[in-house]
């Protein structure tokens, strides 16, 4: 498939913009000025302006002489480049492969994108309709290379579709200025007589480079499509994704759902043949009055499974307004893993971390909850009780060292361990009571002490000897005192509940 591009010309963005924000300025002259050496200059005039002989490069004050009611504004090129940006993201429900062509352009990379609207002539005129119903002139044009296109738009008839491998042909009457080139080589052109395309054509490379540059040929190569033109997107382009139109907008959840299903479908199908699954994902609504809804689900594995994926995305379905319509759908796998599979084994039911139940599960909660309501720990080499364990990076983390069962540990441990107030004989027997949030236990069982050091390669600080405790209700505790009995300066804490 040959490539396509569609070039946007907007004739008159800046005074079309001040147009749409100022309603008052339909009947008036108006043009925009910034300073250059030391002078106000017009850089940009309405069609009215224009009429009176007012135009682009004139100074501001020989325009107001000329027309006394004239008004100006003062033109900030910052705004304008963030205008054209913001445009061309909006541009992103025709292709997904936008570029900014300043000052006032757009390169569309539309190669397999026209037969969504039936055809490139149709595709063509949605654009330009859309455009039109917001206010802006604009001028279009597609061929298979940038160059081509971008010569026809402003040099060519306006939505000039050029054919397949027919740019020469296209380009053959039009003047060398069309190639984009420096003002320099086009004024020895034209002092040479070469004022249009076909006479430079005809002539031998080696003639061109020596005369004009390596510049000029590449700027010829590039419309005539003897070498490819890079291309920089607004947003770089997802590998995995998926675009569903709709003939008329959509209104209805049904609806959403259905084109919603359709696009997992095809974009699963693509993963599971490439052997990979999605962990992140973005399914995008592009809605007729020009704004975007967008929501997002995660996986902590990586999943190809349609059905899966539909119930992570539903969960969120009901954000989505669909406005006076929704016109097309997008479907974006913006991180995807390898997907290795697991094996099974006969006698085992479940398959504990690496079972699809237990992951579908984690992963329809922390979409509804949160990514962080789920985290999972595993051991570390400290004898600290805070320091014991760690959080894992991802359910399929490796654990490289085990648990320590040698000794009873409470199954919640207190973040910090919390004071209490203890009654206690001499020396090292275990409490007879503890207060705990004002509240008074008395102890029936109690076992210990298990001394536990505190890691002097890290801190320095005292030692703590934990005792197990039952009081009368059969809740079981895990206490400790820091630092020797006799010591004036010891305490008492409570770090954990036992089961």
């Amino acid at each position: 498939m040959p490539k396509r591009f569609v070039a946007i010309w907007f004739l008159s963005l800046k005074t079309d913009w001040f147009l749409l924000r100022n309603p008052g300025l339909k009947d008036k002259a108006f043009v925009l000025a910034a300073h250059d050496h030391g002078r106000m200059v017009i850089t940009a005039a309405n069609s009215i302006a224009r009429s009176q002989g007012i135009d682009k490069g004139m100074v501001l004050a020989d325009a107001r002489a000329i027309l006394p009611s004239l008004e100006y504004f003062d033109d900030q090129p910052q705004k304008f480049s963030r205008l054209l940006e913001s445009i061309g993201a909006w541009c992103i429900r025709y292709t997904p492969m936008v570029a900014l062509d300043m000052p006032d352009g757009l390169i569309l990379d539309s190669t397999g994108c026209a037969h969504l609207w039936g055809n490139e002539a149709a595709y063509l005129d949605a654009i330009a309709n859309r455009f039109n119903q917001f206010g802006y002139h604009v001028r279009l044009c597609m061929a298979d290379t940038i160059g081509a296109a971008w010569a026809l738009v402003h040099f060519g008839e306006n939505k000039t579709i050029v054919q397949p491998h027919e740019q020469l042909k296209a380009l053959m009457n039009l003047s060398p200025s069309a190639l984009r080139i420096d003002p320099e080589i086009l004024e020895r052109l034209h002092k040479l007589g070469l004022r249009k395309i076909s006479h430079i054509v005809a002539m031998p490379r080696s003639a061109l480079r020596r005369r004009f540059g390596t510049g000029f040929i590449r700027q010829l190569d590039f419309a005539l499509g003897n070498e490819n033109e890079p291309i920089l997107p607004i947003l770089p382009p997802v590998p995995f994704q998926e675009r569903l139109s709709s003939l008329d907008p959509i209104l209805t959840l049904t609806g959403i759902e259905i084109a919603l299903q359709t696009l997992l479908d095809n974009l699963c199908l693509r993963l599971y043949q490439c052997g990979k699954g999605l962990r992140f994902a973005s399914f995008t609504c592009f809605r007729v009055d020009g704004k975007v809804v967008k929501i997002d689900i995660g996986t902590n594995r990586a999943s190809h499974q349609s059905k899966h994926l539909f119930k992570l995305f539903e969960l969120k379905l009901n954000s989505i307004e669909p406005g006076l319509g929704i016109e097309l759908f997008q479907l974006d796998g913006s991180r995807v893993e390898e997907i290795n599979p697991v094996q099974e084994k006969i006698w085992e039911t479940t398959g504990g971390l690496d079972d699809d139940g237990v992951f579908e599960l984690i992963d329809r909660v922390t979409n509804k909850m949160g990514a962080n309501c789920i985290q999972r720990f595993g051991p570390d080499e400290h004898y600290w009780p805070e320091r014991s364990f760690k959080p894992m990076d991802s359910l399929q983390e490796k654990i490289v060292s085990s648990w320590k069962s040698d000794r009873p540990r409470p199954v919640h441990l207190l973040a910090r361990p919390e004071p209490i107030q203890v009654m206690a004989p001499i020396p090292d027997y275990p409490p007879m009571l503890f207060r705990y949030k004002n509240k008074l236990h008395k102890i029936k069982k109690a076992d210990g002490p298990e001394r536990i050091e505190r890691e002097w390669w890290i801190e320095e600080g005292d030692h703590r000897d934990y005792y197990q405790v039952e009081d009368e209700d059969g809740i079981r505790y895990w206490l400790f005192r820091s630092g020797h009995y006799s010591d004036k300066n010891y305490q008492w804490f409570i770090h954990g509940f036992f089961a």
